[in-house]
This record gives structure tokens, C-alpha cells and sequence, in this order.
């Protein structure tokens, strides 16, 4: 996130009504409800996520132990079982 001078985007009585509320203080304005993205959006994390999940479950399905797959992908072992839960209930 960047940030932007007031005085460039908003009207002057705007900056004065805000000033009464918090005076040069950095403040965050949130995004209007329909215009909000969804976690993962900005970015490939979710695909990668997915095919990650995938990985896992295909090595599970190919003999490897949850214990295995957690030193290998770097996860707790209860992460690994929640993954391959949610893989066979998609299946």
C-alpha cells in the first residue's frame, strides 16, 4: 500500500472536516464492500496453494506417511491431514 498527499485527492473542506477527527495522523481508509478482493486475488498464492495440496495429496496416494510429507513440504502434521481430508472430499 502507498501512500497519497490529501491534498492532491480530496477537496479542501474534506482535509479541514478530517483534521477535526485526528490531525496529521495517518489513518487508513477502507475499500468500499464491492470493491473488496478476495484473499489470494492480487497474487498467485492461491493457485500455488492448489497445486501444492495437490502435490501433497498425490504423494500421500503414492505411500508417503503424513509424518513424511510434513518434513517435506515443511508442514505440521495436523496441516497435512486436514489437506488430504479436504483432496478426497473434493475427489
Amino acid at each position: 500500500m502507498s501512500y497519497r498527499k490529501a491534498e492532491q485527492i480530496l477537496p479542501i473542506e474534506v482535509i479541514e472536516l478530517i483534521q477535526n477527527y485526528v490531525d496529521g495522523e495517518c489513518i487508513y481508509i477502507p475499500r468500499k464492500e464491492n470493491t473488496r478482493k478476495k484473499w489470494g486475488e492480487g497474487t498467485k498464492i492461491r493457485q500455488e496453494l492448489h497445486e501444492r495440496n495437490i502435490s501433497i495429496y498425490e504423494d500421500y496416494q503414492n505411500g508417503l506417511k503424513t509424518a513424511e510429507l510434513a518434513e517435506k513440504y515443511f508442514l505440521s502434521e495436523k496441516s497435512i491431514q486436514r489437506i488430504i481430508s479436504k483432496m478426497k472430499n473434493a475427489a
